[in-house]
């Protein structure tokens, strides 16, 4: 398995990295024994990087990922997140807290049901518009120097964001979504994260499973997919969205792939500083994905890509309004 180091860090990782989010919830239902099972499948193929977050089950998808590297700590650099708050009575709903206090409790109870006494890589899942990201990076950094945590990461912060935490402590990376149908961060926090020397972990680099050729209808999600409510998902939007799939399919006809591995492939392609975690919850995809690491695309392959997916492509926004406020601060 290649390796990429993230930044200037030291902190080196596979090539591509497994997100466990959808093992426990937002695209239809679970399977902890076969979550359990892709997750030492992934291992056994040398993908090292495990990506969680307290807020996805809630709480049950860093419970599950412990269960799954328990016997096998020593080959994983294990991330979660802390900062995006839920409401019990209202599962829908989000908030964010940055809060110091917030950020110690949120890693002791990390660690709790991850079984762990180290988190590898710790990031703030959305930047607190109501507390200096100073505060926030602060705390963060008291957990590294008390042995809790290894390495500080953020997730869809701006570049001016950016600036101000490394001057608080080094960030190693910055996780926020990247694809041929999401290439807004070329614009401003990729360049950023080059300028400082922090890595880039690209988040839903499959388009959310767009890009699969998966999804060709809204009534191909699941009741409980929470796609449901992503405007790209939806009416206009999706149907402008295939055409971009269609060109997308066609391509990958010609490289002899599938349009998964294509995709992986063109953010794999974005730079030696960037790793791509895609999300599955079963070693069929698993397999299907890791094939991604064979494919070569050449200049013209880009040239073309570029052309038919250029930023912007895509129709709709990534999130619905309430979560939007949150991207790039």
């Amino acid at each position: 398995m290649e390796k990429r180091t993230l930044g200037r860090s030291g902190l080196e990782v596979s090539a591509l990295g497994l997100g466990c989010m959808g093992m426990s919830e937002f695209y239809g239902p679970g399977d902890d024994a076969e979550s359990i099972a892709t997750i030492h499948a992934a291992l056994d193929a040398g993908i090292n990087f495990l990506d969680t977050a307290d807020v996805y089950g809630p709480h049950t998808n860093e419970a599950l990922v412990g269960k799954a590297i328990r016997g096998r700590r020593n080959e994983v650099v294990l991330a979660t997140k802390f900062g995006i708050v839920r409401d019990p009575a209202e599962p829908t709903r989000r908030g964010v807290s940055g809060k110091p206090d917030y950020v110690r409790s949120s890693c002791e109870a990390s660690l709790k049901r991850l079984g762990v006494e180290t988190i590898d890589l710790y990031y703030q899942h959305r930047v607190d518009p109501a507390t200096p990201i100073e505060d926030t990076v602060g705390a963060m950094a008291e957990l590294v120097r008390a042995g809790q945590v290894r390495y500080l990461g953020l997730s869809e912060a701006g570049p001016e964001t950016l600036r101000r935490a490394c001057r608080v402590h080094p960030i190693t990376a910055l996780q926020s979504e990247y694809s041929l149908w999401s290439r807004d961060v070329e614009d401003g926090p990729l360049p950023a994260c080059r300028e400082l020397g922090i890595g880039f972990v690209a988040y839903s680099p499959l388009g959310r499973g767009f890009l699969t050729g998966q999804v060709k209808r809204f009534e191909d999600l699941a009741p409980d997919d929470w796609r449901r409510g992503s405007p790209r998902f939806q009416g206009e939007n999706f149907a402008k969205n295939l055409e971009l799939l269609r060109h997308v399919e066609q391509i990958a006809v010609e490289k002899k792939c599938t349009p998964s591995q294509l995709a992986l492939a063109w953010v794999r392609s974005r730079g030696k500083d960037v790793v791509p975690i895609f999300g599955t919850k079963r070693r069929k995809y698993l397999l299907e994905n890791l094939a991604a690491l064979k494919i070569a695309l050449t200049e013209q392959d880009l040239r073309r890509l570029d052309e038919l997916a250029p930023k912007g492509a895509a129709a709709g926004d990534r999130y619905a309004p309430a979560l939007m406020q949150y991207i790039g601060r």
